[in-house]
């Protein structure tokens, strides 16, 4: 997750203000601007304004030693905007009765997690559950270079016993933690009896017909077209290919951005899940890094409402999704160069797309 980055949204955005910008804006300057500053090798962007009105553009290089433009519709890892696929799942095995929110862990998976007749599903969805993140460990995480062993397979049981071998301080603060959604990814399996990659396509890829969104497994490859991502180690190295099954349910995904603009919107619609557990869903916890967090989701309170999403991070890619209760929705991807783009140039871009001029914001009325 692109945590650092975002977590000071809201303040970019109070500094901002409103940029008196069309609901059907344009932001290819802004992309330009982000690769000529050199934050990155390639970015793309798609902004709707929920009335049918959509613009997609993108900006920089496929390859940096081949060339050739990236295209708007073209695929990047999402990185733990899989989690919002996750959650939507569970909740949806909630409003079929086979899981409860506050049914403890160990209801469904005994003796799998420690503590786990005191930490709930909700816990888990939230981040509330105070497990420590096996990502913090040496070698564990995929937003770092990791030379041959970026191709090595994972089980998700293997990455919980790296997580429970520690635990996280008794300081009462908000975690978040890939740990959690691992276990939420057996607790899917557990409970259908079915892959968890296979429930997120048969309950919500082949309905809403995202035909570009890929639960890759162990394969290493992003389907065509697509630009490369790259690590500075300090010179540019490629880091496209990768086995993503270190971060299996809490970020492996592959999509594209119009495939998440209709997966959010889709989600925030209620179209995928009943009212009340959309409610649960937006029904969120503080955590004191600059957003507030749902069940999978992200929610940021800007000068003109709040926009609910997630943001993501594997090595080489960053992506955004986000959408306003209006309608308006944003979906950037960004392959970062030799420095990660800036908080005020990507909120910056943030800001015009959902503020719009100053006291005129399209969310002014929008409940959280």
């Amino acid at each position: 997750m692109m945590q650092t980055m975002m977590n000071v949204l809201v303040a970019a955005a109070v500094a901002a203000g409103g940029q008196g910008v069309d609901a059907r804006v344009d932001v290819r300057d802004d992309l330009e601007k982000i690769v000529a500053g050199g934050a990155a090798t390639a970015a793309l962007a798609r902004v709707s304004d929920g009335h049918g009105h959509t613009w997609s553009g993108a900006a920089g290089v496929r390859d940096i030693e081949r060339g050739g433009r990236p295209s708007p519709g073209g695929y990047f890892r999402i990185g733990s905007v899989t989690k919002t696929f996750v959650a939507t799942v569970v909740l949806q095995l909630v409003d079929e009765g086979k899981v409860r929110l506050d049914d403890p862990i160990d209801e469904h998976l005994p003796g799998l997690v420690p503590g786990g007749e005191r930490i709930t599903v909700r816990a888990l969805l939230d981040h509330s559950s105070h497990l420590y993140d096996y990502m913090s460990e040496p070698g564990y995480s995929t937003n770092r270079w990791r030379g041959k062993a970026r191709f090595r397979s994972y089980e998700p049981r293997e990455l919980l016993k790296v997580a429970f071998a520690k635990e996280l301080p008794d300081n009462g603060a908000w975690h978040y933690s890939n740990t959690n959604y691992v276990v939420l990814g057996l607790l899917v399996e557990k409970v259908t009896g079915n892959p968890y990659g296979e429930e997120v396509t048969r309950r919500i890829l082949r309905p809403l017909k995202l035909r570009h969104t890929v639960v890759p497994g162990d394969r290493a490859g992003v389907p065509s077209p697509h630009a490369k991502g790259y690590e500075p180690m300090p010179e540019l190295v490629d880091a496209t290919r990768m086995n993503p099954s270190l971060d299996w349910a809490a970020g492996e995904m592959i999509s594209t951005a119009p495939d998440l603009e209709r997966f959010m919107s889709a989600l925030l619609g209620g179209k995928l899940i009943s009212e009340s557990s959309l409610r649960a869903m937006r029904t969120t916890v503080k955590t004191g890094v600059g957003f507030d967090y749902g069940l999978g989701l992200q929610a940021y309170t800007l000068p003109c409402g709040r926009v609910w999403g997630h943001s993501g991070e594997l090595i080489g890619y960053l992506t955004f999704s986000f959408r306003s209760d209006s309608g308006r929705s944003l979906t950037l991807s960004i392959n970062p160069s030799t420095r990660n783009p800036s908080t005020e140039e990507v909120m910056g871009l943030a800001v015009k797309v959902f503020c719009g001029s100053a006291g005129n914001s399209p969310d002014r009325t929008s409940r959280p």
